[in-house]
């Protein structure tokens, strides 16, 4: 075990403990994101001279899949954080970065709010900031706002009075920020992925930086965090198929077996589906490699950096492509070495299905093999933005 897992194993582990109760009342994990907090995980990125752990993205990656082994809501709620963590690694040297570093080695933790739905057209932004005599003031409404209800701040993204998009950190301290857990997805349903409202919500004009300024690899990093959730599931999976199967003490009659721990047919299910958690893991780590070798190059020259970014965002699509089917069909072949007792509500095993389902669900995957696809036989440049909304009206 490394340092770093050594460290945040308690954590974790504490964090377990509640996770299948949390899970069957509803329970958003405030408490699990204090613990962390606390520890210090919200500054795990953070180098060591500003008070955090210095660790590397591999080292972040195989933290993220331990724990979203024991609940995989957490990890996913810290995802916006991650992303403005790194953001603020890759910005140049200054006082208002060094900030930042000591607000997250402190435990403040960082929010998103970047979707809208209803109407608004594909590539735009409804949210607008409007100047004031402080700064500016934040007004909108956003969905899918993972992790935000958990935040001292947002990360929002915005349309300043000139039409420049930008991403705007709101503190959500005050009456002018509401953040609401309206999410209804059949999974994954305590990340606070809910409605976050500005009214007029104050920003500092120091916390606005233009969007397309923000670092090279972030559409990989986003997507990559939700290939470790995933990972995670098929670690959770394979835990609960070999103590269901060690444990259990009914058997049929036409096993293999007096005893279902030493049938081998059951035994073979146990293994296939801990050997893909394993692949499913070894996977992540691997395109957690280059994104860090993107964080490397982080100041050379533009043509170097672009490879970088390049070769990190066809990293997370392809991991992508080949996590997501490994934790569903662990998920699911769980039950096949078990009994009818296992689809018991008490025991919420099909929690690991759902909620990798809804996890596979963003950034739909049906796009990614041809995004490769295109990469490796006609040299296309992968997208490296992506949004949601209804199409643009067609000219008159």
């Amino acid at each position: 075990m490394s340092a770093l897992l050594e460290k945040y194993a308690p954590v974790f582990a504490e964090i377990g403990e509640g996770a299948l109760r949390r899970e069957l009342d509803r329970e958003l994990p405030f408490a699990a994101i204090d613990a962390l907090k606390r520890a210090g995980f919200t500054g795990v990125r953070v180098p060591v001279e500003h008070g955090g752990d210095g660790a590397t993205l591999p080292e972040l990656f195989a933290l993220l899949i331990a724990l979203a082994a024991v609940d995989p809501h957490v990890p996913q709620a810290l995802r916006g954080h991650l992303a403005f963590v790194e953001d603020r690694l890759n910005a140049p040297a200054s006082a208002e970065r060094d900030a930042w570093l000591r607000r997250f080695a402190d435990g403040e933790l960082v929010g998103n709010a970047v979707t809208e739905i209803g109407n608004v057209v594909v590539g735009t932004t409804a949210t607008k900031l409007d100047a004031t005599a402080e700064g500016f003031a934040i007004s909108g409404r956003k969905y899918y706002t993972t992790g935000s209800i958990f935040a001292e701040w947002i990360d929002a993204t915005a349309v300043t009075p000139d039409g420049v998009e930008v991403a705007a950190l709101v503190s959500t301290a005050g009456d002018a920020v509401t953040v609401t857990d309206d999410w209804t997805g059949f999974g994954q349903r305590l990340t606070g992925s809910g409605t976050a409202v500005f009214d007029a919500a104050p920003v500092h004009a120091e916390h606005v930086y233009p969007f397309a300024e923000r670092f090279d690899y972030q559409t990989a990093l986003y997507q990559l965090v939700l290939v470790a959730v995933q990972a995670g599931i098929a670690r959770a999976a394979a835990v609960d198929a070999a103590e269901q199967v060690a444990t259990r003490a009914r058997t049929f009659s036409h096993g293999n077996a007096a005893h279902t721990r030493n049938d081998p047919q059951i035994l073979e299910i146990v293994g296939r589906i801990d050997a893909d958690a394993f692949a499913a893991e070894a996977i992540v780590l691997h395109a957690a490699a280059a994104l860090q070798a993107a964080y490397d190059v982080r100041g050379a020259a533009a043509e170097v950096r672009a490879d970088a970014k390049r070769a990190a965002e066809l990293a997370a699509a392809r991991a992508q492509l080949t996590v997501g089917p490994l934790a569903l069909d662990s998920a699911t072949r769980l039950f096949d070495a078990l009994g009818a007792s296992a689809t018991s509500t008490s025991l919420a095993l099909d929690r690991h299905w759902r909620n990798a389902r809804t996890v596979a669900s963003h950034n739909p995957v049906a796009f990614k093999a041809r995004i490769v696809g295109d990469a490796l036989v006609n040299d296309a440049e992968p997208p490296y933005e992506w949004a949601i909304g209804v199409p643009p009206a067609a000219p008159a």
